[in-house]
């Protein structure tokens, strides 16, 4: 079999049987599609481990991060492991290589008083009754109440929602549905919208959906329109370009520094691992120790 076809296998077999999501089965297919470029269309039983090597190795020259590299290697694992369970090969090249180590990076964090000026912003825009204004600060509220994800927010479906006990059923990472919670500014924020903004939107789209958060023709708001309003909204206050992840960094690090358990916050972002979501202790940890350096006498 020759490696585009693999590729091509491996990637249905990623879609059909792991259920993985279209964004990420697109991630490990151009991931392998850049191996492709780099050893040609051969044989999948030609490729060694000195071709993946080359290969990463030119991703570096290039300039790849090393969260790249970490990534593709990861990708090349993965099909190398599937074609040899398969008998398409009799050896796995990749056992021996090598994965980058990512660099520790903190994810950016508003102050609580800064999203609270924030909101406050969202909220006085929207009492002047503009169906944009009502839906941008459901939004904002709901993203930081809940911590979910941009895809996430676009995907809630108005059943899916229940404002009598403040919680909205959300589709994670590979198909993986979650309850989460939400508290009492979001939860008037959506209602506000409901009712005074979002027919105002739909009666804009040619056919009916039920998407809670609409775009501007009415029809299911994007990511990118989300992305933006959140990007706008929020740089200012963490002091540089920062997107959506930047408002779930802060909802899960406000948790933590309120008492939150740590799996209890894992289950709300819905984080497979709780490694993933050990990284907001590192935040917290980072504020109190600045806290501590300047309030402590002997510090």
């Amino acid at each position: 079999m020759r490696l585009s076809q693999a590729i091509d296998a491996y990637a249905a077999h990623l879609g059909d049987v792991r259920r993985l999501s279209p964004a990420t089965v697109r991630a490990y297919r151009a991931d392998l599609v850049d191996l492709l470029s780099s050893t040609g269309d051969i044989d999948v039983r030609a490729v060694d481990l000195a071709g993946l090597r080359d290969w990463l190795w030119r991703a570096s020259q290039r300039g790849d991060a090393r969260s790249t590299l970490a990534r593709r290697t990861s990708s090349a694992r993965g099909v190398f492991s599937w074609a040899l369970d398969n008998e398409l090969i009799d050896v796995d090249p990749s056992l021996r290589l090598v994965t980058p180590k990512k660099p520790q990076t903190l994810p950016r964090v508003a102050s609580a008083e800064g999203l609270d000026e924030l909101l406050g912003r969202a909220q006085a825009a929207a009492s002047e009754g503009d169906p944009v204004a009502l839906r941008d600060h459901a939004i904002l509220e709901t993203l930081y109440a809940t911590g979910i994800r941009v895809s996430e927010l676009c995907g809630i479906d108005l059943d899916d929602l229940d404002l009598s006990s403040a919680t909205a059923l959300v589709m994670g990472k590979g198909s993986k549905q979650r309850v989460v919670p939400f508290g009492a500014p979001a939860r008037r924020a959506i209602a506000a919208y409901l009712a005074r903004g979002r027919g105002a939107l739909a009666a804009r789209a040619e056919k009916p959906t039920p998407a809670v958060f609409l775009g501007v023709r009415g029809g299911r708001v994007g990511p990118r329109a989300v992305y933006d309003l959140v990007a706008r909204s929020i740089s200012p206050i963490v002091g540089q370009s920062a997107g959506p992840h930047a408002l779930r960094h802060s909802a899960a690090t406000h948790l933590l520094d309120g008492g939150a358990d740590l799996r209890a916050v894992q289950e709300l972002l819905g984080h497979a691992s709780l490694g993933t979501t050990q990284v907001y202790t590192h935040v917290s940890s980072e504020r109190l120790r600045a806290a501590y350096r300047l309030a402590h006498p002997r510090a």
